[in-house]
């Protein structure tokens, strides 16, 4: 009976010494983490709808996954090749750069600079006019000198504001 008597006491401080393993539950993600990654991705039933707004059931789902699989460690990265893997590159919100995909960060650079330049060319004054003001030296018509041609254009501008002045 002593010994028993000395057994119990002595189990007892060696189950409160004894520390244990215990597993904690990891954190789950926020809903800003899994819309992080979502954000990236197109609902692939919907068309041109991201995936952190998509209100279909199918996204629901898609995000739920998105958050078991952040809260098992998974990388942004490899969530998304696991996207891929399963519905295609067209879940991407970029595409990849790879393949024919560079045109698609290669051509509209360019298509603006061409548009900028065909802009510039086309309001730009012409460096010959023909139109300037040596062409008013020139003779006109029946011997006449420009200073004569020159005042017809003052005529009828005076023509033309009285004309204006007698409507109002």
């Amino acid at each position: 009976m002593k010994k028993l008597l000395w057994t119990i006491p002595f189990v007892l401080v060696l189950a409160l010494l004894w520390k244990g393993h215990v597993a904690a539950q990891a954190p789950t993600p926020s809903d800003d983490d899994v819309n992080l990654v979502a954000k990236q991705l197109f609902c692939p039933v919907c068309e041109n709808t991201p995936l952190d707004v998509c209100p279909t059931q199918a996204c629901a789902q898609w995000r739920a996954l998105i958050r078991q699989k952040l809260g098992e460690g998974w990388t942004d990265a490899q969530i998304k090749q696991y996207f891929v893997d399963q519905y295609g590159a067209r879940v991407l919100s970029e595409p990849p750069r790879a393949g024919l995909n560079w045109l698609v960060y290669i051509v509209p650079p360019i298509l603006f600079v061409v548009g900028v330049v065909i802009l510039v060319r086309t309001f730009r004054p012409a460096e010959n006019d023909t139109y300037s003001e040596s062409a008013d030296t020139t003779p006109v018509s029946g011997g006449e000198s420009s200073s004569e041609g020159a005042a017809a254009p003052d005529e009828y501008t005076a023509r033309l504001e009285d004309e204006l002045k007698k409507r109002n």
